[in-house]
């Protein structure tokens, strides 16, 4: 992959004892005609090559090119540009002279490149890393050893100043311990502070968070967020794994669990992604919040309350595809609750809300069946008493 955020200047330096003096590659006044290509002298007495152009008329192109790979840092110009300027290939090198250039062709044409990985960018002379709040600069220089001609020196040494513009790019790797209604965390990236957010909502707008241990009745919806709060809107958030725990432990081999998402895919069937615009549907690594809902559920062993616990990485901005799941392909059964290189955030408890049962109905059911069957044995009694005294003064009056 390559960034485009660069910059370069190209220059050679003439050097006169102890006094460097920048010159641009000088072209013949007669022939600056083309704005673009040499640029006059305010007395127009004097003219010099734009930047990339060089020979006499200033009409060749030197293809000089800085690529800004995700893992490397290069510059190329053709071979003729050097040989114009008498500048071998033995004498280009980094400010660290060991990290030397190389001859390459490209397309039948010979090129001078240097090229080094980010992990040598110290040791090959790198200035300081320039910061800012979302960016980061590299930033190198090709130089050429003077030619020396007995103890003069003639031809210009030639510099060639390039830096790569990087975003903070990064994954997560701090896991946090469990904070209840909230779960929160900070992630150094460099100089950058990346702030990550679950929180549980109590519907489909999003507008009201729980401010106390969530209480949810089985079947209904559980409304979850993810979002990166700092720098807002800059980095894409993507699940990779969601699962709920009995224990606040989301690595625990005790208890139950039970897998939301699976590969940043969907693997219970509950799951539904949101969007941010209310009413419509969502994906996961499209944007800096991810808004998901699942129909709330409880263990079939005790305790009944669970906790909530979710693996997330950061992507570039114009890293969309790799951070879009994909979740046709068989890879989302690939379990990535293990790789180090994630960060987790967990929230809980979320508490079952046990429904009170309906006693006024079990009494009628129950209890008023019961006293009816006593009270009729108790009028049966009664009439059966009755009848007996009956009979008998009927009897005494025979």
């Amino acid at each position: 992959m390559i960034i485009n955020g660069l910059k370069l200047s190209v220059a050679l330096v003439l050097l006169l004892g102890f006094t460097r003096h920048w010159v641009a590659a000088i072209c013949s006044v007669e022939h600056c005609t083309d704005g673009t290509r040499c640029v006059m002298s305010k007395n127009q007495r004097s003219c010099k090559c734009a930047r990339g152009y060089y020979a006499d008329r200033c009409d060749k192109n030197a293809h000089i090119t800085v690529m800004c790979g995700k893992d490397y840092i290069a510059i190329r110009a053709l071979e003729d540009f050097f040989k114009y300027h008498n500048v071998p290939l033995e004498s280009l090198h980094l400010s660290n002279k060991s990290c030397r250039a190389q001859r390459e062709v490209i397309d039948s044409v010979p090129y001078y490149i240097s090229s080094i990985s980010k992990d040598k960018y110290v040791t090959c002379g790198g200035k300081p890393l320039e910061k800012n709040f979302t960016h980061i600069s590299y930033s190198l220089s090709l130089l050429s050893d003077p030619q020396v001609i007995g103890n003069i020196i003639r031809d210009p040494v030639i510099k060639m100043n390039y830096t790569c513009v990087y975003p903070y790019i990064r994954l997560v790797s701090l896991p946090i311990e469990v904070i209840p209604f909230s779960s929160e965390t900070v992630i150094r990236v460099d100089q950058l502070d990346a702030t990550i957010e679950m929180m549980l909502y109590t519907d489909q707008t999003y507008s009201k968070a729980y401010s106390s241990v969530p209480t949810i009745e089985l079947r209904d919806k559980v409304y979850v967020e993810m979002a990166v709060k700092e720098p807002p809107d800059y980095f894409l958030l993507r699940l990779n794994e969601c699962w709920a725990t009995q224990s606040p432990q989301p690595n625990t081999t005790e208890g139950s669990v039970h897998t939301l998402l699976l590969n940043g895919c969907v693997n219970d069937q509950t799951v539904t992604f949101l969007s941010v615009i209310e009413g419509e549907l969502g994906h996961n690594g499209e944007s800096s919040t991810i808004r998901y809902s699942f129909d709330m559920f409880r263990f079939t062993a005790g305790p009944h309350h669970f906790y909530l616990h979710c693996t997330v990485q950061l992507c570039e901005p114009d890293d969309h595809k790799s951070c879009v799941p994909n979740c046709n392909s068989i890879r989302k059964r690939e379990a990535v609750r293990s790789d180090p290189a994630q960060g987790r955030l967990s929230y809980g408890p979320i508490r079952i809300e046990m429904p009170d049962q309906p006693q006024s109905s079990i009494l009628l059911t129950v209890v008023l069946p019961v006293v009816g069957v006593w009270t009729v044995g108790f009028f049966l009694i009664i009439l059966m008493t009755v009848a007996k005294a009956g009979s008998r003064r009927l009897a005494q009056t025979k």
